[in-house]
């Protein structure tokens, strides 16, 4: 390239190199504009994504949770349906004598008690304990002899789940004298 000689070229020239460097820095800054916008689409589409796929999990484990309490049920249940059909062959027999009927009640009670010990189903039979109104429901208090506050009687059995009362005993406590 050839020196500039005059003033004016040299104007012309640094007003070229100007107005150069002015389109490369708009044409850089309009490139930087085009990628930002296109991280920014990128963003709002994950944006969409995560939040659909939240709303997805929350959904399933609304179902799952609707699924567990309605089939919760189902083992138990299972194992009471050979209860009744003990009771319901019971109920069949022709026979009229009251060792059959007292032997199928008694097999259909073990069946009973086996399901209970499968599913963690404890008896409270409280007699000679402390009365304990967590576990007991006392129905009435009669003198007798013994330390005042404790079950004389059993009225009603009670039961328990997992150590938590489903039905308190009903029961009879000895008055103090």
């Amino acid at each position: 390239m050839q020196e500039p000689n005059t003033p004016s070229e040299v104007a012309a020239n640094e007003s070229a190199v100007q107005e150069e460097v002015q389109a490369s820095a708009t044409d850089a800054h309009e490139a930087r504009i085009v990628a930002l916008e296109a991280a920014l689409e990128e963003a709002k589409a994950q944006v969409l994504y995560v939040k659909a796929e939240g709303e997805n999990i929350r959904r399933r484990a609304a179902d799952d949770i609707d699924k567990a309490r309605k089939f919760a049920l189902e083992k138990f249940s299972g194992e009471l349906l050979a209860v009744k059909d003990s009771l319901d062959a019971a109920l069949a027999v022709e026979s009229e004598e009251v060792a059959s009927y007292k032997n199928g009640v008694e097999l259909t009670a073990k069946q009973l008690l086996s399901v209970f010990e499968k599913f963690n189903i404890a008896e409270i039979n409280p007699v000679g304990e402390k009365f304990d109104p967590n576990k007991h429901q006392a129905i009435s208090m009669v003198p007798a002899e013994g330390e005042p506050n404790t079950v004389l009687s059993v009225l009603q059995k009670g039961y328990s789940l997992n150590e938590r009362v489903l039905r308190p005993a009903l029961v009879t406590v000895i008055q103090a004298k």
